[in-house]
């Protein structure tokens, strides 16, 4: 059999196409053929995308194309439908009920000031400019500390906000020890944490005072210590790129999720570790921790650090804590904000292990001396 192709065309490789260009004495010579381009929107070559994943700027895919954290949602609800009768007798132990019931109300108090502190931080996070903040603090370091500390009454938010705020702060000219004080006095003394406290310890008022003055004198006394034993190349700046090279809706949203998603898995985790606790562990065994002034103080302090919960919902967990004391769950509520795993894995990724292997561990010793101080004088 013979061939039908033109020999005066060039032969075509596999992946290409055969090419002509025009030659120096007016004839032409063969280009070889490669790969087609891939033109973007505005005509210029495309970037490498790896598979399965979406161009920059383009739709993001889900699972396998299909499956996204809404179907998943989705899916669960219809479980739950499906198989309620099963869950409902198996929910019927008097144990598990009450596992439930606390659980349960964990959350109902919690979450209406956990998304209102949210709304409020993301809000601020993206309207609020930046240089702001650094206009409003005065040039002096040691002047410039307290002033951030007290700050944080204003500015609602949880710790995971606070921290990308004191990146902000950083980079505007603001000192270190102003933005550290910030960091560690926002998520305690802000309204939306000060309101929630309230709510959850109605019959003790003087909580509310304990913890902002406890969290306040925590912060300026951090701040002053790096002041005088901290180094400025121990801090990475942190960064927020989905808040940045957007519009700001987007930004805002994105603030949102971004908060919401690690803030409210958080709030579950602790919300299920209060049930537990409540009904898992031995009565008489809290009653031995609760009857030591000083075990009950360490235990809980321990335990805000385990728990990691954001500073909006703390406070209906440690209310829950009823065998304790006031002062140990005074404790709880002024080191939870300011040193939990959480905050420690972020200082850690965001301003350099060795910032937080020395910043953390001298904050929780800082606050549960404080906190002691401070309940033992007022409650």
């Amino acid at each position: 059999m013979t061939s039908t192709t033109d020999s005066s065309v060039p032969p075509v490789r596999p992946g290409g196409v055969a090419a002509r260009a025009p030659a120096a004495d007016g004839g032409s010579v063969d280009v070889p053929p490669g790969p087609a381009p891939v033109t973007g929107a505005a005509g210029g070559a495309a970037p490498d995308v790896p598979e399965g994943k979406a161009a920059p700027g383009g739709p993001r895919r889900s699972v396998g194309g299909w499956f996204g954290s809404v179907e998943v949602l989705a899916a669960l609800l219809v479980l739950l439908i499906v198989f309620r009768e099963q869950l409902a007798a198996a929910l019927a132990g008097p144990r598990l009920q009450t596992w439930t019931t606390v659980f349960v109300s964990v959350l109902v108090q919690a979450v209406p000031f956990l998304v209102f502190g949210v709304l409020l931080s993301a809000v601020i996070a993206v309207f609020v400019p930046r240089s702001f903040w650094a206009r409003a603090l005065p040039r002096h370091p040691a002047l410039a500390v307290p002033v951030a500390s007290a700050a944080g009454v204003v500015l609602p938010g949880c710790e995971c906000g606070a921290v990308p705020i004191a990146g902000s702060l950083i980079r505007r000219g603001v000192t270190p020890a102003a933005a550290l004080a910030f960091l560690l006095a926002a998520p305690a003394v802000n309204p939306i944490v000060l309101a929630a406290t309230a709510v959850a310890f109605p019959g003790a008022p003087e909580m509310v005072l304990a913890r902002a003055l406890a969290s306040l004198v925590v912060a300026m006394i951090m701040g002053w210590l790096w002041l005088r034993l901290g180094r400025a190349d121990w801090i990475r700046l942190p960064h927020r790129p989905e808040l940045e090279g957007t519009s700001r809706g987007a930004a805002f949203w994105a603030a949102m999720r971004h908060d919401i998603i690690h803030a409210g898995g958080f709030l579950v985790v602790g919300a299920m570790a209060a049930a537990s606790i409540n009904v898992l562990v031995p009565e008489r065994w809290l009653q031995t921790l609760a009857d030591s002034p000083v075990l009950s103080v360490l235990a809980l302090a321990v335990l805000a650090v385990l728990l990691s919960l954001c500073s909006e919902a703390d406070a209906f967990v440690a209310a829950s804590l009823s065998q304790f004391s006031l002062t140990s769950r005074l404790v709880f509520l002024v080191v939870g904000p300011m040193v939990d795993l959480k905050l420690i894995s972020m200082q850690a990724g965001i301003f350099g292990r060795r910032f937080a292997f020395r910043f953390a561990p001298a904050t929780f010793v800082v606050a549960v001396g404080v906190a002691s101080l401070a309940g033992a004088v007022l409650l």
